[in-house]
């Protein structure tokens, strides 16, 4: 209980109404799954109870929408990081996306959309490799595809056709789909 300007105590605050506050405060600043709203109440010490009924009222007017949430995900982080479908998965589940969303959003990743999306980020980065020795080359491109979640099979493809010929001679660079 708090002081009112007359000296009189104030009730307790309805939880209700400010775990509502809280999450339409979140909600302002960016779009928020259910989870990470759930996290923000539960520090902000705001009861299970109270917490649940406002987020399960903001699921059903559509002010929290998990698929609606990974969709735009997946779109801004693969169009805008270049990241792959393996890095924006594990994103998605750390931010508390079901499985069902995160496959649906996923799903809507064209594989020769991603093998593209590897190739710009290769040839961005090609100018800057060029002073360095060929496995160096591959290393740094071969890598910097992984840290962006694609798989080690189109890495080591799209840096071989990116390099041509001058990666073609290293006996380290094995396509995995020559065995």
């Amino acid at each position: 209980m708090t002081a009112s300007t007359d000296g009189e105590l104030d009730p307790p605050a309805d939880p209700l109404e400010v775990a509502r506050l809280i999450c339409l405060r979140q909600l302002e600043m960016a779009p928020r799954t259910r989870a990470q709203l759930a996290t923000t109440l539960t520090k902000r010490r705001i009861p299970p109870e109270a917490a649940q009924v406002v987020l399960d009222r903001f699921v059903q007017v559509g002010l929290i929408d998990d698929g609606a949430y990974a969709l735009a995900w997946v779109e801004s982080r693969h169009r805008g990081r270049g990241l792959a479908r393996r890095a924006l998965s594990q994103e998605l589940r750390q931010r508390g996306v079901a499985e069902p969303e995160a496959t649906v959003a996923l799903d809507t990743l064209d594989p020769e959309q991603e093998l593209a999306t590897a190739r710009r980020l290769v040839d961005r980065k090609l100018a800057s490799t060029a002073r360095l020795e060929t496995a160096a080359r591959v290393r740094r491109l071969a890598s910097m595809l992984a840290r962006k979640g694609y798989p080690p099979a189109v890495a080591v493809r799209v840096v071989r056709e990116a390099l041509g010929d001058e990666a073609a001679e290293l006996d380290g660079l094995a396509d995995p789909s020559d065995d």
